[in-house]
């Protein structure tokens, strides 16, 4: 007779890698809340409720502010093929993986792609978007991502936005990683389809896409020529079940993934934006002031860099993979390793929502000590230590009122 499957119980770990973030105790408390149908009017209200905190935390009024039943792949695809029909001119900028992504998806679409690319580690130059929009014809779309990743690099969009609207174009930009982390303002940057992920800086477990269109979009939308390649992610259906009065079947919600969105979203209310950004501001200054003491450095050195994911170069000397399975098995601590190029050469640090501590931060640089003291990489142990804990001494006696903000290159 076969060996009956037991119940499944995980291992503890901090997840300090790129994604899924630490879930604080109300969210899956949330998860673990009785079922409603997904038209019952109780849930509905629930539904008004998220919508309203997302248009909070998206810094918008707009009115279609849904949250997409799929991860944040989903909420790219949902933004991407709903807006592009075959032979639209995009642009997309592409400076790391989930840049190239978009691409991809643009040609999928029968779109017809212009590449805008950097290094990996670099941003897109606005001046590099304002040639192709100059020299390349009208375009429909430009496509950026706000916090790539797979590099740690913070793209600034604010000029871009104001590109867009003197030609004509839509701004769509990927937030996954900077939605409830760092400022992400949809109306003061005229963006006009903005999605995100539920598992990064909003720590709620993965499964859903915030995801907000101006009118702009919209009227795109209703005016497409063709019908959108997908009928699961085809926004005008979804918009059915989403507006208030009409709630029209379009597919089973998640409904527990939704209790679970509407607490973690309370809970960033509650802390504020202004001091939960601040929070993440600290604790990445901290952490790279500990790992700078370690020897390695930001891969975006001299460019904006994300404090919600810390992408680090690693030196010849120290090994990527040995070092991050000594973090998991002993110490029970994930970290991501480098993507696509960047494989074996950076470390992804993620310091989002519920990960970013000081407690967190400092248990992190204490383990990478004895990993490093044991191989011979460090002459003493407390370097790291005393490099964060220093940033924190400063912070908190107000002679440092900020994390460093690396000057644009």
């Amino acid at each position: 007779m076969a060996n009956p499957i037991l119940e499944f119980t995980p291992p503890p770990r901090l997840l300090l890698g790129p994604g899924p973030s630490m879930v604080h105790s109300r969210v899956l408390r949330a998860m673990a809340t009785p079922l409603l149908g997904h038209l019952d009017p109780t849930f509905l209200q629930l539904m008004d409720d998220v919508q309203q905190l997302l248009r909070n935390v998206f810094r918008t009024a707009n009115r279609f502010t849904i949250a997409v039943s799929g991860t944040g792949s989903a909420g790219m695809e949902a933004a991407l093929v709903n807006l592009i029909e075959p032979g639209d001119p995009v642009v997309v900028g592409v400076n790391g993986l989930f840049g190239a992504r978009m691409a991809a998806i643009v040609e999928r679409c029968g779109g017809k792609l212009f590449r805008v690319e950097a290094p990996w580690g670099k941003i897109i130059e606005p001046d590099n978007i304002l040639k192709t929009l100059s020299q390349s014809g009208p375009m429909k779309i430009v496509a950026l991502v706000h916090a790539e990743t797979s590099t740690g690099v913070s793209q600034p969009l604010e000029e871009i936005g104001t590109l867009c609207r003197d030609h004509g174009c839509l701004l769509v930009v990927d937030t996954v990683t900077s939605l409830g982390g760092l400022p992400v303002e949809v109306d003061g940057w005229g963006i006009d389809a903005c999605y995100s992920a539920t598992q990064k800086c909003l720590s709620c477990p993965p499964g859903l896409a915030p995801l907000t269109l101006s009118e702009r979009a919209l009227t795109v939308i209703r005016n497409r020529k063709t019908p959108c390649q997908s009928w699961y992610l085809d926004l005008s259906l979804l918009a059915d079940y989403w507006t208030e009065g009409k709630r029209a079947y379009h597919h089973t919600a998640p409904i527990s993934m939704l209790y679970a969105l509407r607490e973690a979203l309370r809970l960033v209310e509650e802390e504020g934006l202004a001091a939960r950004f601040a929070r993440h501001r600290l604790n990445s200054a901290a952490l790279m002031a500990g790992l700078t003491a370690l020897g390695l450095s930001p891969l975006a050195r001299n460019g904006p860099r994300l404090p919600s994911l810390n992408c680090v170069t690693l030196p010849a000397h120290v090994q990527d993979a040995p070092v991050r399975a000594s973090l998991l098995q002993e110490f029970g601590i994930e970290i991501g390793g480098g993507l696509g190029a960047l494989q074996g050469k950076v470390w992804r640090i993620g310091l989002m929502g519920e990960s970013s501590t000081r407690s967190n931060v400092l248990t992190l640089l204490s383990s990478l000590e004895k990993i490093f003291l044991r191989r011979g990489w460090i002459a003493r142990a407390g370097i790291a230590l005393e490099a964060a804990s220093q940033l924190y001494l400063s912070q908190s006696q107000g002679t440092h009122t900020e994390a460093p903000a690396p000057t644009h290159a």
